[in-house]
Parts: C-alpha cells; sequence; structure tokens
C-alpha cells in the first residue's frame, strides 16, 4: 500500500475543510468545534466518512490520515444526532481475505448508538451482499444501519456499583422485550423497552421475588440472518451482534439517533435505585455478518482478515507452508469467529467492555461460547490474550464475569476450566438435577455434590462454591413449564421441520404430552416444578432463574424459540394460567436463602465440625436416620436424600472476624414415586424445628418437629426443616 499523505497544497493560505483530527479514541467523539472520527482498517487505500442529513442526503468526506493503521480526521460543526457511515476503499481480492467495497455503507464498529436497519426485504438486501462492480456507490446507504454521533450527559447522581458479592446474589435472565411486551401494568408506548423495564411494575416484582441482579439477553445492536428474514422471521433473542457499543435501538421508546443510550442509561439507575444490579449477555465471539457469502456491514468491510478466524491451510506435499486459506474457521455455528487473539480485536472487546461498566454502568457480563474467545491458534488457553488482560483491568477485574464455558465444537466444552476471578455456567448441574426429579437419576452421589456446590468441578483449582452458575432451565431450551409437560420438543413453529434444537431435554411430560385437563396430572406438573425451583434456590452456588418460569410460562413445548418475536416467547402475565404456588414457592425459597447464611456459605463444605465437639458442618442423611454409607452412595435406586446444614457455627467468620451463628437446617428430597417414612435423626445438638418451605400439602410451614420423630413425606416432594 502507498503511503497515505494529505496531499499537495494548491495555493498559500489554503485551508483544510477536514483537520487531522487523532488517531484515538476509535470511533465518533464530538465536541462543539469538531467530531473526531477514527476507524481501525490497515489495509485500506482510501476511507470516506460519509454524513447524513434529515432527508437522507450524503455528504462525503475523505480521510487523509492514516497512523497505526487507524483513518482519522475532524469534522467541524457536525451536530449531536448525526448520522454517518464510513466507505472504505481497497482491493477487492477475497481469496485473501481483502473485501473493500466503497460501494458499500459500512457501520463504525465503535459507534455508540445505531439508526435503523438491515432491510427485510431479501430483494433488497441482495445489495449488502454484492462485489463492487454491480452495485452502483450510493446504492446500498438506504439498507444498512447508520451510526449515530452521539453525546450524553446524563446524570448518574449518586449511582455507584453495587459489587453485591456473589454468594449473595440471584441472577434473572431475562429478554428486554417479553418481559414487558404483555404487561399490562407498564404503559403501553413502553411495553418493550429500555423504559418498560424501568417501571416499577418490573423493578418491585423482582425485588418482591428475591432476585439481585437481572441478566439481559444481547442489548448490542444485532440484525437478523438473511435466512430468517427471507421467511419473514427475525432474531429474537439478539445473538447477531454488529455493534459492541450501541445499545439495540429497537428496544428504545424514545427513538434511535442516540436518545436509546439515555433511556438505557435511565434503565440501569432504575434497577440499582431497586437494589439490582444489570448483567449484561455479551456476544463477542461472532458477528453478524456470518460466513464468507454474508453481508459486509461493518467489520468485513474494514479488516476482514484480522477481525476472523481462518482455517490452518493444509501444508504443500513437500512440507512447505501453504498459503492464506480465505475459508472462515467456524466453532460458533454461525458462519465466523471473532479472532480476540488479534491486538486490535482484543483492544475493541476491551474498549467495549469498559464502555459499559464506565459509561453505562453495567456491574457485569455473561459471555456467550466463551471458549471461542480462548482461542490461540485455534487452541483453547485458558492463557490467552483476552482472560489475562481482563483480569489485569482495574475496571473489569472487579465486576461480575459469567462464561458459559462452551463453544459449538466438541474440543471447547471447558465447563470447571476457567480462572479466578471468572464463575460459569454450570450446564452439569442443570441435568443433574433434572434427571434427578425425572426419576432418571444412577442414584444420588452425583446429585449430591451439584446441591452442595460441585467441588468435583471447582474444588481442586482453589475455587469456591460460587463459581457455579446453577440452573435448570435458560433462554436455550424448554422452559420450566415444558420441562415437566413435554417429552420431545415441539419446534414446527420455527419453519425448520423441527430439526432444530437440542434432543437431549431430560423433560418428562408425566403421562400426557403438552397440555392437560388432567387434575391430577397438572397438580404433579406443578409441585415437579416447584420442587426444581425450590431444590435450584436452596443449593450452594449461584442460583439463575429464566424469566416467567416461576408463574409457569410456556413456549408451547419450543425448546429453540430464538426467532418467535410473538406471544410464543413473552411473558403473560395474567394470572388465569400462571402458576402462582410455584411462585409462592420460588419466592420463600429466595427469602430463607437471603435470611440465613448457613444457605450461602463461602467456604467448602467439610464433612466435620466447625467448632470443637460440634455437629458437622455438612451431614447426608439416609431415610432412616442414620448417616448415608459407602454402599448407599452407590445404590441406584436410592431417589431419597438428606441433607443436614449446620448453623452452629458456621466455618466462615464475620465481617470483623466475629464467629456467625445461624439456624441449622434439613433438606428432604424425595424423588421417588411413593412416599418415604422419614426418621429425624438423634443427635446432641438440634432438637427441635418446624417446617419452612414445603412442597408436600400435609406437612406445610409451621409443623413442628422433633429429633427422633418419624413423618412421612408425599411422593416427589421437598421438605425444609429450621431448628428452633
Amino acid at each position: 500500500m502507498t503511503r497515505v499523505t494529505p496531499g499537495i497544497w494548491t495555493h498559500p493560505g489554503q485551508h483544510s475543510p477536514i483537520w487531522p483530527g487523532r488517531n484515538h479514541p476509535l470511533g465518533a467523539t464530538w465536541s462543539e468545534e469538531a467530531t473526531n472520527f477514527a476507524v481501525y482498517a490497515p489495509e485500506a487505500t482510501g476511507m470516506t466518512v460519509c454524513l447524513f442529513d434529515e432527508h437522507g442526503g450524503e455528504k462525503q468526506h475523505a480521510l487523509t490520515e492514516q497512523s497505526l493503521g487507524i483513518w482519522h480526521g475532524a469534522i467541524p460543526d457536525v451536530a449531536v444526532g448525526t448520522h454517518y457511515g464510513y466507505r472504505a476503499d481497497g482491493p477487492w481480492l477475497p481469496a485473501d481475505g481483502l473485501r473493500f467495497n466503497p460501494a458499500k455503507l459500512l457501520i463504525d464498529p465503535n459507534a455508540r448508538a445505531i439508526a435503523g436497519e438491515v432491510t427485510h426485504d431479501p430483494a433488497i438486501y441482495a445489495h449488502v451482499l454484492d462485489a463492487p462492480d454491480e452495485i452502483n456507490p450510493t446504492d446500498s446507504a438506504p439498507y444498512v444501519p447508520r451510526s449515530v454521533v452521539v453525546h450524553d450527559e446524563f446524570d448518574w447522581g449518586d449511582d455507584a456499583p453495587m459489587r453485591r458479592r456473589w454468594r449473595d446474589s440471584v441472577i434473572y435472565e431475562l429478554h428486554v422485550k417479553g418481559m414487558t411486551a404483555l404487561h399490562d401494568r407498564v404503559p403501553a408506548e413502553l411495553r418493550g423497552t429500555y423504559a418498560g423495564l424501568a417501571t416499577p411494575a418490573v423493578t418491585d416484582y423482582l425485588r418482591d421475588l428475591g432476585v439481585t441482579a437481572v441478566e439481559l439477553l444481547p442489548v448490542h445492536q444485532f440484525v437478523s440472518e438473511p435466512r430468517l428474514m427471507e421467511k419473514g422471521r427475525v432474531n429474537y433473542w439478539g445473538y447477531n451482534s454488529i455493534g459492541f457499543f450501541a445499545p439495540h435501538n429497537a428496544y428504545s421508546s424514545s427513538g434511535d439517533s442516540g436518545e436509546q443510550v439515555t433511556e438505557f442509561k435511565a434503565m440501569v439507575k432504575a434497577f440499582h435505585d431497586a437494589g439490582l444490579e444489570v448483567i449484561l449477555d455479551v456476544v463477542y465471539n461472532h458477528t453478524a455478518e456470518g460466513g464468507a457469502q454474508g453481508p459486509s456491514l461493518s467489520f468485513r468491510g474494514l479488516d476482514d482478515r484480522g477481525v476472523y478466524h481462518r482455517v490452518r491451510p493444509e501444508p504443500h506435499e513437500d512440507g512447505t507452508p501453504a498459503g492464506f486459506d480465505d475459508t472462515y474457521w467456524d466453532v460458533t455455528g454461525c458462519g465466523n469467529t471473532v479472532d480476540a487473539s488479534n491486538p486490535q480485536v482484543l483492544r475493541l472487546i476491551l474498549d467495549s467492555l469498559r464502555y459499559w461498566v464506565t459509561e453505562m454502568h453495567v456491574d457485569g457480563f455473561r459471555f456467550d461460547l466463551a471458549s471461542a474467545l480462548t482461542r490461540v491458534r485455534h487452541e483453547v488457553s485458558m492463557d490467552c490474550h483476552l482472560l489475562t488482560a481482563i483480569g489485569q483491568d482495574p475496571v473489569l477485574r472487579h465486576v461480575k464475569l459469567i462464561a458459559e464455558p462452551w463453544d459449538a465444537s466438541m474440543d471447547g466444552y471447558r465447563v470447571g476450566e476457567f480462572p479466578p476471578p471468572w464463575v460459569e455456567w454450570n450446564d452439569q448441574y442443570r441435568d443433574t438435577i433434572r434427571d434427578f426429579w425425572r426419576g432418571r437419576s444412577s442414584g444420588i452421589r452425583t446429585v449430591a455434590t451439584r446441591l452442595a456446590g460441585s467441588s468435583d468441578l471447582y474444588a481442586d483449582d482453589d475455587r469456591s462454591p460460587y463459581s457455579t452458575v446453577n440452573f435448570v432451565t435458560a433462554h436455550d431450551g424448554f422452559t420450566l413449564r415444558d420441562v415437566v409437560s413435554y417429552d420431545t420438543k415441539h419446534n414446527e413453529g420455527n419453519g425448520e421441520h423441527n430439526r432444530d434444537g437440542s434432543d437431549d431435554n431430560r423433560s418428562w411430560n408425566h403421562g400426557v404430552e403438552g397440555e392437560t385437563d388432567d387434575d391430577d396430572i397438572l397438580a404433579l406438573r406443578r409441585r415437579q416444578a416447584a420442587n426444581l425451583m425450590a431444590t435450584l434456590c436452596l443449593s450452594n452456588g449461584v442460583p439463575m432463574l429464566t424469566a416467567g418460569d416461576e408463574r409457569g410460562r410456556t413456549q408451547g413445548g419450543n425448546n429453540n424459540a430464538y426467532s418467535q418475536d410473538d406471544e410464543t416467547s413473552w411473558i403473560d402475565w395474567r394470572p388465569d394460567d400462571a402458576w402462582l404456588d410455584v411462585y409462592e414457592i420460588t419466592k420463600a425459597a429466595l427469602r430463607l436463602r437471603r435470611e440465613h447464611p448457613a444457605l450461602r456459605q463461602r467456604h467448602w463444605f467439610e464433612g466435620r465440625p466447625a467448632i470443637q465437639d460440634g455437629p458437622k458442618d455438612l451431614a447426608w442423611l439416609h431415610a432412616t436416620g442414620r448417616e448415608m454409607t459407602a454402599d448407599d452412595w452407590f445404590d441406584e435406586s436410592l431417589a431419597v436424600v438428606g441433607m443436614f446444614v449446620s448453623g452452629a457455627p458456621l466455618r466462615s467468620p464475620g465481617p470483623r472476624g466475629e464467629q456467625q451463628v445461624d439456624n441449622s437446617f434439613m433438606i428432604w428430597l424425595n424423588a421417588s414415586a411413593e412416599p418415604v417414612r422419614l426418621t429425624l435423626p438423634e443427635n446432641a445438638w438440634v432438637q427441635s424445628g418446624e417446617v419452612v418451605l414445603s412442597t408436600d400439602p400435609e406437612h406445610g410451614p409451621g409443623f413442628p418437629a422433633k429429633a427422633g420423630d418419624t413423618l412421612e413425606l408425599a411422593a416427589r416432594a421437598v421438605l425444609v426443616l429450621r431448628e428452633t
């Protein structure tokens, strides 16, 4: 590439209409005097900033400065809210990973807001796919979202990070639109938006339920895949990002020319005012540009070779290295994999994360397909640049960091391997607990391990019980109600002939597939749902609930509703068919967890006394009242277990080193199809108690119990006793 210079002056006293500006920060930085534009495109031979007026008219400004691969310049008198984009010139050599095309308007990768959307008309959308000689330079402008010049002086007041400890956290995974789209107590004009989430109807509900943090499905600007748009569908979940700094504009009630930034901040502040943290589900592992035949929306038109992983080319027969192979290497299942080992891509991700923490005040992140981001020359490495940089960053190392510890490849499954301060989604918890309650467990050995914090996964490398984020459902898969109502998936509505979605659901319909009027089956399903929720909320680790599960939300057996932007996915807030008994059990279990540190301990249980001559901190009991034996642990027919947790005292000292004392608890789980006779063990420490949570209608809250008593626990039921 030839050296880039401003060119030659034509006469003395001449004034350049574009100032040199600076190569940092990347993106559009507004000031009253001029707006600085900076974009990374090291292989481009020319770069143009395109500014659009309110009528769509385009004015082009060629940048003449390039340093460190960054094109930059400052343009005077650019108003806040101005729409803009880039056109990058350079070679069109797809076989070499170079796809420069000045006919394509490109989104600024660092845009703080994005206006408009990719059209859903496939005939027009094709313009975004074509090669340079097939379209005119202005053809693509109306069909690509435009970046927005943003300057927002939001008044945060005294808002500050809560930094709630993991052991005190309860996560509620929700979709911005789906949470309020049908909510009758949210003003109609705010439903499905950031402002809708900020209403007391939502924040009061969540606080009353007992959650401490919301985890928002993707809110980075995203677009739908061409194959979905061709069918008139959309990517509802949003796992198809194109703007890592921009709040998704369709969730804004106030406009998309920067107003979405202010509305998002107001939502975060409202959550914080209600005592709720905000965690973002972020998708850095791939982008909406898909495979090599996908649209050039941003990254592909600026730095295709740098942003995306390619396959390893096979060496020549004589053993000499082969040249570049443009084939995209895909371990995300979405057409491309972002190369986080590339220094500039690493900078992009880190800048994005810091922006959301410092400017948008979010409290943490859940990283979609995190294993894909750890790839160094295709191999998973927990010593990769991204994890190392985050661990050393003075801002990021103190926020909540959650890994989805797998990707779409076999070697990407890395549950239990992410280093501190990361915690992980634990799908082994989900599978074990579902199997237990549907009667498919091979004994209770692994069940007990999951209840106590999954020490087999996390204790051996000095991680804590809160390293596991426990869940029984997530956005991806059956809802809780569908877990107990369907044996198989029913995804016909997705238009993929029921081939999509997992076949490994570990669900049970309890005798009838789908909805039924059979009162006995309905009662059993609701009890099983309550059992799953109670187990989740009282297990050691960090519980994560999926929005609507606590009130019986159903997707009609669809376990892959990613393209269902309708009542299939939205929460139905009407009381008519709500499973409010499940809600009450969930709320009661979370209250017990919140009020009793014995149920959310930060150290591993040791199975020995926490004080001399005291009770074991954790003991596992057989229904007969004795402690479990080695034979019991390997008895595959055993479906009943008692978990004794001592609170006198706790092993962990308080914040000033004081000894902490709490009530002791006995938790009984009976997953068998028959009632079981329980004997409450005779012991020297706990003599009496009462039921504080139960899914057995014969033993409700307040039911008294004494050491040595026997009682009958109903089939498929949970019973929690608290020392009095």
